[in-house]
């Protein structure tokens, strides 16, 4: 889903209005998730990429955080990234938390991106979308043990991808510390890892072992947004 996000905003004019925007979005989504079902969505997605009409369902689950990173990356403002984030989540996941959480991630991105360092990036998004990012990591270890949260919501994933970005020291590093936490591993450590990418940059070894699991047709659009987007 972060492959048809990003090809949905590559093929579409970002100047348009929103709801152009939003169906190529979408159309993307519904393309790229019909092509490969079993890349373990949950339920509601899973029956929203199968209808005859698919429509928002309310959703605050953190797969709208998760495959969000494009917008960080394209966008040219804050202003943008709020649009854009919006724009890619509430196509299905169009809950305030659900449209909060990509909105987050996608902020930490772009700040990222224009070197604001972890201090710069926490504060912010503290305030702007008041996640507690100052917990330590036994207490959201102790959480997941205890169950005493939903792990594939947005309000409980995405800080904690964030607090996994904060303590890491490197890009790898970061998303073992945010995977080691336990819940929805694959979910934090993706959100974690966009942010990373974008702090740290990936090791060469490591993105090259990457396309040694991608697909050709979804390894392509990879390697066309960094050629577009991250050169």
């Amino acid at each position: 889903m972060t492959c048809a996000i990003a090809d949905g905003l590559m093929n579409v004019d970002l100047s348009l209005d929103d709801n152009t925007i939003r169906q190529s979005l979408l159309q993307a989504v519904l393309k790229w998730g019909r092509a490969y079902p079993n890349a373990g969505y949950g339920g509601k997605f899973r029956h929203f990429l199968v209808s005859d009409n698919p429509q928002p369902y309310n959703s605050f689950g953190n797969g709208s955080a998760m495959r969000v990173s494009a917008v960080g990356w394209i966008a040219g403002s804050l202003d943008e990234v709020l649009r854009l984030a919006q724009l890619s989540a509430d196509i299905s996941h169009n809950h305030f938390e659900g449209i909060k959480g990509a909105w987050a991630t996608a902020t930490a991105i772009f700040m990222a991106r224009q070197k604001a360092d972890k201090s710069q990036i926490k504060n912010y998004i503290e305030q702007q979308f008041g996640y507690d990012l100052s917990r330590d990591i036994e207490q959201i270890r102790t959480k997941y043990r205890l169950g005493a949260s939903n792990p594939v919501a947005c309000q409980v994933s995405v800080p904690d991808a964030m607090i996994g970005f904060l303590m890491g020291e490197n890009f790898e590093d970061a998303i073992r510390t945010t995977i080691s936490f336990g819940g929805d591993t694959d979910t934090t450590g993706a959100i974690c890892g966009s942010i990373a990418e974008a702090y740290f940059g990936i090791p060469d070894e490591l993105k090259n072992k990457v396309f040694d699991y991608l697909p050709d047709d979804l390894a392509q659009i990879v390697q066309n947004f960094a050629q577009r987007y991250q050169s």
